[in-house]
């Protein structure tokens, strides 16, 4: 799910509230936020503690989190930034800018952020369903859109490539298809002699591919092998000279309910977050009551500075 275009489709300013607050992520805290806050920096009246640097860790992925916090070094240019961004908001203060009234809106515009998300972050958690809730939704979903589960013929395969287009090597080719024919391992050749090194770690599988992933060459050979097992010819494509076995097949289908459960799963409990912070942000939005002329009027105050060539493709309101 992309959610920056989620956010600018959104069918209502509640939805693109709830969206826009996955995009900035989750504010809740890692299991070790509650403990004593230590200090790690300490001037004569400022001070940064492991608590301000958690707290600073929440804009990043929560996968991200523990790699960076993990490093002293890190940790240490951290802690410092923090401190110096800190000093600079004392000044601030000191010289009255915080009194500023756009500086002072910024602030609370800042303050309510932390805030609704901390809150959105608490009706996730009371959103949360069971499991088996989960797992009803996502069959009734599976058997309600079957036509997304469609699946084209796949087959797995691996090979063997010899790389360059020369005599030399399809008669190198050649010698690995007689050998295989007479009983060599497969797996081990390719890990041997496989141009595709990637595919040789994993003794020449390339996995579950259809129809227009492969070189057409490589894939009408691969395709034409009727049973596990079955070795191709010598196969030239433009990478080279590839001896191909087949060792699986999908037919076109339906994909099982098993193989797209979690995906499912993933969407549902998506969609429940997600509607619960939607009917959350309705729930308290219903009190504002929008004053359509001050805003035409707000507006208005920045139409001149909108360049005249923008100004004639802006659409319309």
């Amino acid at each position: 799910m992309n959610l920056f275009a989620d956010l600018t489709r959104a069918a209502s300013p509640f939805r693109a509230f709830a969206v826009a607050t996955v995009v900035f992520g989750s504010v809740a805290s890692p299991a070790f936020a509650n403990e004593a806050a230590v200090p790690l920096v300490q001037g004569d009246k400022i001070v940064i503690t492991t608590l301000d640097l958690q707290a600073d860790a929440l804009r990043m992925p929560p996968e991200m989190r523990p790699l960076v916090l993990s490093r002293v070094p890190t940790v240490s240019q951290i802690a410092s930034n923090l401190y110096a961004r800190r000093a600079l908001a004392a000044e601030a203060q000191a010289i009255g800018l915080d009194k500023d009234p756009l500086i002072a809106a910024h602030l609370k515009v800042a303050i309510d952020k932390v805030l609704s998300d901390a809150l959105l972050e608490r009706i996730d958690q009371k959103s949360t369903p069971t499991e088996a809730a989960v797992e009803a939704k996502a069959r009734t979903l599976y058997r309600a859109t079957p036509e997304r589960f469609k699946a084209e013929e796949q087959v797995q395969a691996r090979h063997i490539l010899i790389a360059g287009t020369t005599p030399e090597s399809k008669a190198e080719a050649e010698k690995i298809l007689k050998a295989l024919k007479g009983g060599a391992d497969f797996a081990k050749l390719a890990e041997e002699k496989s141009a595709d090194k990637g595919s040789a770690a994993k003794g020449g599988d390339v996995g579950f591919f259809a129809k227009g992933r492969m070189v057409p060459q490589f894939e009408q050979a691969a395709f034409e092998l009727k049973n596990k097992n079955d070795l191709s010819g010598v196969v030239e494509s433009q990478f080279g000279f590839h001896i191909i076995q087949l060792l699986d097949r999908k037919p076109a289908g339906i994909r099982p309910f098993e193989e797209v459960k979690d995906e499912l799963a993933k969407e549902v409990r998506a969609t429940i977050t997600q509607d619960a912070r939607v009917a959350e942000a309705q729930r308290l939005q219903a009190n504002g009551k929008p004053d359509a002329k001050a805003m035409e009027a707000f507006a208005k105050t920045y139409e001149s500075a909108v360049p005249a060539a923008q100004r004639a493709v802006a659409p319309k309101q």
